[in-house]
């Protein structure tokens, strides 16, 4: 156990498996001590054909959480050993029917007096232990449905990442990126249009003299984000956000949602008190960044871009 000490939490996986495999081998013990000639992986399997009488190959793998091709090999196990019989109704095995055998059906009852025993155990421990694993291991399975181990380590990847980001005021310097970044993702995606050229090649005549501002994320002093934040005509609305783009490389590191919020505090400093934007409902990341920056869908405004097929709006 000095290892887990040492290396902590993330050795969560490694640690699991240990004590997973240590019960494992007591199990295929507890079968030899009864005299019952049965492997640990069936359990869940064979478990199910005793509730069940007869029951698809598919339906035991949904029920169990096991792919089919497990299911199916444990199946194909059972049934050399003489436990299970197949129900031959159809060439597709994926829909076979199975079922214990007499052979089978005798063994149940057997495994039905150990499992008194095993129960009692496993309450033992439970009493003996300061914290209810049982209980714990529901808590958890939970918990990992909601949001998954994965998603938890992308979203502190993300939050960690982020903290090396800087979000800096345009400069002449950063010309070139701001052009280069949205060029690259209108190009991924679209084809370049008059009005993104007018934009691009000339911020300063077309965003900044107007009122407008530019905001550029900086990763380890290197320009890898872009968000505009232009002036508008409008009666309704005092900025539009736009042109905003990520470099590939450095995406996942919350760079849209922090450009987007040095876009919405500048506007507010300003006293803006409504923001507009437009994008395409194929760019899914983009528009779920828009509804947690607080967007919502609007119509009925006129736009230069044949790309655009949704607009939205911030109440400042």
């Amino acid at each position: 156990m000095d290892f887990f000490d040492k290396v902590g939490k993330v050795a969560l996986g490694s640690r699991l498996r240990l004590m997973t495999a240590t019960i494992t081998d007591d199990a295929a013990k507890i079968y030899e001590l009864y005299g019952i000639t049965f492997m640990p992986k069936w359990f869940p399997v064979f478990y199910m054909l005793m509730e069940e009488r007869e029951i698809t190959i598919t339906e035991i793998a949904n029920e169990i959480g096991h792919s089919q091709p497990s299911v199916s090999k444990i199946i194909q196990e059972m049934t050399t050993a003489g436990l299970v019989r197949e129900n031959l109704k159809t060439t597709d095995k994926r829909r076979n029917s199975v079922a214990l055998t007499e052979q089978g059906v005798l063994l149940s009852r057997e495994l039905k007096l150990q499992w008194i025993d095993v129960e009692a155990a496993v309450e033992s421990l439970i009493t003996e232990s300061n914290h209810n694993l049982w209980a714990a291991l529901e808590e958890w399975e939970f918990l990992l449905q909601q949001k998954s181990l994965l998603k938890r380590v992308i979203e502190n990847k993300k939050i960690r990442e982020s903290q090396d980001v800087q979000i800096v005021a345009f400069e002449p310097k950063y010309l070139d990126a701001f052009k280069a970044l949205n060029v690259e993702w209108i190009s991924t995606y679209f084809e370049m249009e008059e009005a993104d050229y007018k934009a691009l090649d000339n911020p300063k005549e077309y965003i900044l003299d107007k009122g407008g501002k530019i905001f550029v994320a900086l990763y380890h002093d290197e320009p890898v984000g872009v968000c505009a934040m232009i002036k508008m005509k409008d009666e309704n609305y005092d900025f539009e956000m736009a042109k905003m783009a990520v470099s590939p490389k450095a995406q996942g590191k919350n760079i849209g949602w922090l450009l987007g919020q040095a876009i919405v505090s500048s506007a507010k400093e300003q006293g803006a008190k409504k923001i507009y934007l437009e994008s395409n409902t194929i760019l899914k990341p983009a528009i779920n960044l828009y509804h947690k920056l607080g967007f919502q869908k609007v119509s009925g405004l006129a736009t230069p871009y044949k790309r655009c097929n949704i607009q939205m709006e911030l109440v400042v």
